[in-house]
């Protein structure tokens, strides 16, 4: 069997490797990681390079783990432990994991746990016999964070299960025979939502995202039922690049109908999507539509997740290699680049992606080892989608706040929980702590509150200055500030909405189709004293592409009945703040990237967009360049 090969191989070649004074007592599979157990934990702690070359000789991911016989009592450990560690790094919590032998340590200051070169975390490995883990504990509480992490602890039995499945479905043998490479359109192509791409060779199936458009008045769902994918349990895996629904919402859907394999999705990526999924089912109970999962079906994806850094490499499939690269679009967003056999093909899915520095992220990443085709997102492609600057866009905010604030008007920002929430809270707190713009109080509707939470929870996944800002220079961190207030009842929204002050609201949903965000339009959109302000992309038959488009009465569904609004508040749109690229962004995007691709394939736009780029892109590289349909098969290799 290739599975009892692979660890016959791995046995040899950690002998080769690893001292003879070292004893290995097990070598095993945890998903695609491969775990060696040993009696000389503190041989390992001292010798940083010797896992290095471990992992270079098998060419896996590698982690070592402590011979349960070495290892202290939880009690006993715990307490050298917090001896070992200054008092500074402010633990949170110690939490021991008997199946891994693993301890993970939660702390506000992660950094002074480690120690420097990791000195504190080798200590802790001589002395307890444990595996160190440091998670960073939240500055925000959030609710979200913690149960996952309460949860997977809950869980780890079943998990440990799980992951030696998965090992071994990756270890498997292949067939014999022509290599061929090719990605079937699921969904989002020649349009925007409900994306999936399944990425296929002789020998493995991946899907690429596997969404829902909430702006669809149908089922919005991608083909999950053609051929090539069923029955799903002959998925390898599923890789996630992004937490947004219309990447996200129909994962758990696939645990409901048979597949039972893992999801890849970065740490930030894996909180917020189950944060967002939850949210989708409550609102279309809500709405009186059925909900298509369960929140047992989200508990089993949470399970299935193996989260992964940017710049993390991992076998995914028996010929298959996958890394995360910063994506810039929100919280833990990643181009997807796929290293198909051996150098066989490489292909890079971007999911959404901004190619310019914001005051969130860092610029999506370009630079691969190797790429023949890039599969990208093109909401913004079309002939004049030229945004303004992320400058330009905060000073046109800052004219709108002045303007409503000075004729006592209240300003309504339809948002996304996850991204431009948090964008537009940095730009006010930075012009208002600044005295640029008016102080008022600013009022966060939704899931806003807790979505920055998360953000706090993984600063690494922030771009350098913010968090040297929140982090390490141990300034205000902005989130904080007290302008923001939380607002979590109906009672306490009313109050807001009567309250004749003038006020800043950040509600969901972003595209006005439900949520709390419609309860303040509904109060305010009389009155010309008012502003609502669009900061995202507004689907076409959507209630925000309507009101963005100047209708004047608006009727829509309000607790079970018909109400119609009429429109008479100012009406602005700031595109600086998309988490998409503008068409200038696209095409820079492509012509840096290293090295050259041979094909670009267009997804995520609207049909006249996606032709449109494509045909610039022919044009002005000389690339090929494709913008399938829906159900459409294109033979990479």
């Amino acid at each position: 069997m290739g599975v009892d090969r692979i660890l016959k191989e791995a046995r040899a070649a950690v002998e080769k490797i690893v001292p003879a004074n070292i004893e290995i007592s097990a070598i095993d599979f945890e998903g695609p990681v491969i775990v060696i157990y040993t009696k000389n934990m503190d041989e390992f702690a001292s010798n940083a390079d010797l896992v290095k070359k471990l992992a270079q000789g098998l060419r896996k991911r590698v982690s070592i783990r402590p011979d349960p016989s070495t290892m202290l009592k939880p009690e006993e450990a715990e307490e050298k432990i917090r001896a070992i560690i200054p008092e500074e790094a402010k633990i949170v919590d110690i939490f021991f994991e008997d199946s891994t032998g693993q301890v993970t340590i939660e702390a506000l200051a992660p950094g002074i746990v480690i120690g420097k070169k990791g000195v504190l975390l080798n200590e802790i490995k001589k002395v307890s016999g444990w595996a160190p883990s440091v998670v960073r504990a939240p500055p925000m509480p959030s609710k979200t964070v913690s149960e996952i992490r309460a949860f997977l602890r809950s869980t780890r039995e079943e998990r440990k299960v799980f992951l030696r499945k998965v090992g071994r479905k990756i270890s498997r043998q292949t067939m014999d025979g022509e290599d061929w490479v090719r990605v079937t359109a699921l969904g989002g192509y020649r349009e925007v939502g409900r994306s999936a791409h399944l990425l296929m060779t002789r020998n493995s199936k991946v899907l690429i995202d596997c969404g829902v458009d909430v702006s669809s008045s149908g089922t919005g769902t991608p083909y999950l039922n053609v051929p090539e994918l069923m029955p799903l349990d002959t998925l390898d895996a599923v890789v996630l690049t992004h937490a947004h629904l219309d990447h996200s919402g129909l994962i758990p859907a696939l645990y409901k109908y048979g597949y039972d394999g893992p999801v890849y999705a970065t740490p930030p990526t894996r909180d917020l999507m189950s944060l967002l999924q939850l949210d989708y089912m409550k609102v279309a109970v809500a709405d009186g539509k059925k909900a298509p999962y369960s929140s047992a079906h989200i508990k089993k994806e949470i399970i299935h997740t193996i989260t992964l850094n940017y710049g993390e490499t991992t076998d995914i499939a028996p010929d298959m290699r996958m890394t995360f690269h910063n994506a810039g679009h929100i919280l833990g967003s990643a181009v997807a680049h796929f290293h198909i056999g051996d150098g066989v093909y490489n292909v890079a899915f971007t999911g959404d992606i901004k190619y310019e520095k914001t005051w969130l992220f860092n610029p999506a990443v370009n630079k691969f080892p190797r790429v023949e085709t890039v599969v990208m997102e093109s909401t913004y492609g079309g002939h004049g989608d030229n945004q303004p600057s992320r400058h330009e866009a905060a000073a046109q905010l800052e004219d709108i706040l002045k303007r409503t604030y000075e004729r006592g008007g209240k300003i309504l920002v339809p948002v996304f929980s996850v991204g431009r929430s948090q964008e537009v809270m940095l730009v006010i707190e930075e012009r208002m702590r600044n005295k640029e713009i008016p102080e008022m109080p600013v009022y966060l509707d939704g899931m806003i509150w807790e979505a920055t939470a998360i953000h706090t929870a993984y600063p690494e996944f922030l771009n350098n200055s913010l968090k040297n800002k929140i982090f390490k220079d141990n300034r205000e961190n902005p989130f904080l500030s007290p302008i923001f207030h939380r607002i979590e009842t109906q009672d306490m929204r009313e109050t807001i909405i009567n309250d004749p002050e003038p006020a800043i609201v950040l509600s969901t949903s972003g595209m006005m189709n439900g949520g709390p965000v419609m309860e303040y339009f509904k109060g305010w959109a009389d009155d010309p004293q008012n502003s609502i302000i669009f900061v995202g992309y507004q689907a076409e038959r959507t209630i925000g592409r309507k009101v963005q488009g100047g209708m004047k009465e608006i009727t829509f569904n309000n607790r079970g009945k018909q109400i119609t609004v009429e429109i008479n508040m100012e009406i602005s749109t700031i595109d600086g703040f998309s988490g998409h690229s503008d068409r200038k962004q696209l095409i820079n995007y492509i012509a840096n990237m290293e090295p050259r691709p041979e094909r670009i394939i267009l997804s995520h736009g609207e049909e006249k967009k996606s032709l449109d780029l494509a045909s610039s892109i022919y044009r002005k590289f000389n690339y090929e360049t494709k913008v399938p349909k829906n159900l459409e098969t294109t033979r990479l290799h």
